[in-house]
């Protein structure tokens, strides 16, 4: 990695560490800028304005989440063929990571966005609502994989059921930091397993 990329790296780190802390609003550019060690002069060289800057850092964290999704998913298939076992594996792992993270989940930067729309211009709002509907397609995907070997016991949408996993993430996330408590979300995603399980299981003999 490169100088300048380095110090675009460091300053979208320092940017999203405060958009997490206090939100977009209450976060500014001069804020950054020291905390990052630059002038100005570097930091517009980067990024034009605070849209530029914002639109960066959803693509980075996007990104992010998805190596951490493929790397987790991609996991669970390995130990499983069974679509249904290899998903509940995936959601065991995935609690496993978030329980690992020191002082609990920073917070969720798409969430930071949409609390403040107003503050950012369309292509930073149209990026952050493509961002969701990919990670919504992709659990769909999986569920679609899982219903054809384990009709859902109960009827359900599999769309509404995709959404629910980014529900169950963001509002852990929230209900962590609003309860100071770091292991609600690592016990909501592990509640949404036990969910899936009675949800997709085969019923027990008669």
């Amino acid at each position: 990695m490169g100088k300048g990329e380095v110090t675009r790296e460091r300053i979208l780190a320092v940017a999203e560490a405060a958009v997490l802390a206090k939100g977009f609003g209450a976060t500014s550019i001069d804020e950054v800028i020291a905390e990052a060690g630059l002038t100005k002069s570097g930091f517009f060289y980067h990024f034009r304005d605070k849209n530029a800057l914002a639109r960066e850092m959803v693509r980075r964290y996007v990104e992010t989440n998805d190596r951490l999704f493929d790397d987790i998913f991609e996991r669970g298939r390995q130990l499983s063929d069974d679509p249904l076992q290899a998903f509940l594996i995936s959601l065991k792992l995935l609690a496993e990571v978030m329980a690992d993270l020191p002082n609990g989940h920073p917070g969720c930067l798409i969430a930071s966005i949409c609390y403040q729309e107003r503050l950012f211009d369309r292509e930073v709002r149209d990026l952050t609502a493509q961002s969701v509907r990919e990670w919504n397609a992709r659990f769909r995907k999986i569920f679609d994989g899982i219903a054809a070997v384990y009709p859902p016991r109960e009827a359900v949408d599999l769309d509404d059921l995709a959404d629910m996993l980014s529900c169950i993430v963001d509002g852990g996330i929230i209900m962590s930091k609003t309860l100071n408590d770091p292991r609600r979300l690592e016990r909501q995603i592990l509640t949404f397993r036990s969910f899936i399980k009675l949800m997709f299981s085969a019923p027990p003999l008669a």
